[in-house]
């Protein structure tokens, strides 16, 4: 099975869409798979179920700042790539979703109860967010290679 594939999988199974994401690249990046699901476990649903920015995006900013961070304050070069490699994914992500905005993305505001009411009546976790998350792990993918 393929990150992108894990990725789904990792959803549908009940997971974040930033989980799904950070627990499929993070044990090829020295993140073990329990700590990746812990840590992108808040960031789901558009930053703690606010509708802000979408997790499968955030999961997947995880992921460069695994690849690609800085770990010396004064690496400025490092901190400039993964800056631009945030940015040519965001550009990327909405050029086929629109937004990287949960409540853009939806149409609605799932950080309201009616909101996340109506996702979950409309079954959007099965059918768009689920098509979300695949397309931040593609994208993610394509930008490791």
């Amino acid at each position: 099975m393929n990150r992108v594939e894990s990725a789904g999988s990792c959803f549908e199974e009940g997971f974040s869409c930033s989980q799904a994401v950070s627990s499929s690249f993070g044990p090829g990046l020295g993140l073990d798979r329990e700590t990746a699901l812990k840590v992108g476990g808040p960031f789901g649903a558009g930053m703690g179920r606010r509708g802000d920015t979408c997790g499968a995006v955030t999961g997947a900013f995880m992921v460069i700042g695994l690849r690609h961070g800085r770990t010396k304050a004064d690496d400025e070069e490092t901190r400039d790539r993964a800056c631009g490699l945030v940015r040519e994914f965001v550009e990327e992500f909405e050029s086929r979703n629109g937004s990287v905005i949960c409540r853009e993305m939806l149409g609605f505001d799932i950080g309201t109860p009616e909101g996340l009411e109506r996702a979950r009546q409309e079954n959007l976790r099965g059918t768009r967010c689920r098509n979300f998350v695949r397309d931040a792990a593609g994208i993610i993918e394509q930008m490791l290679e």
